[in-house]
């Protein structure tokens, strides 16, 4: 799982780099043709991410209820993020991936509840999820890619 987890690593340091380059306005900005934004895509990630690993190991994970119904599947912007949670998706896009490695290298996704994703993948193991979870994470990389060209 070494490369597994240095590419998320690099997906993770890349989604770090919006922050740094993008301001508050420009984070929230929907442009037109799209129904979402870059921080939208950002905290979408990071939520998926937990559910694909934790929920899907009977663990409750790190992040909030609220979190999780502001990004989760299915969800969309429904107004302006504040800036007190762009810096708190900012913290938990890097402290959850260094937590999550922790874990797996604790063994403490023992369990695992298999699962079909929406694109008909089979995931058997937590294994399973963290490739999947690099590919999902890449996918709206690229959704970030092309808001960046219209904020």
């Amino acid at each position: 799982m070494k490369t597994e987890f240095n590419l998320w690593e690099i997906n993770r340091a890349l989604l770090l780099e919006y922050f740094e380059h993008y301001s508050l306005d420009q984070l929230n900005k929907i442009p037109k043709g799209f129904n979402n934004n870059l921080i939208w895509n950002i905290g979408h990630v990071i939520v998926v991410q937990q559910a694909l690993l934790y929920n899907s190991s009977n663990l409750s994970g790190y992040i909030s209820d609220s979190l999780v119904n502001s990004y989760k599947p299915g969800t969309f912007p429904t107004g302006k993020t504040n800036q007190a949670e762009v810096d708190e998706l900012k913290e938990l896009l890097i402290s959850l991936f260094e937590k999550t490695k922790t874990d797996y290298s604790n063994q403490v996704f023992n369990s695992f509840a298999p699962r079909k994703t929406l694109l008909g993948l089979n995931m058997d193991s937590v294994e399973d999820a963290i490739i999947f979870n690099n590919y999902h994470e890449a996918l709206h990389l690229g959704a970030l890619m092309a808001i960046k060209k219209f904020v």
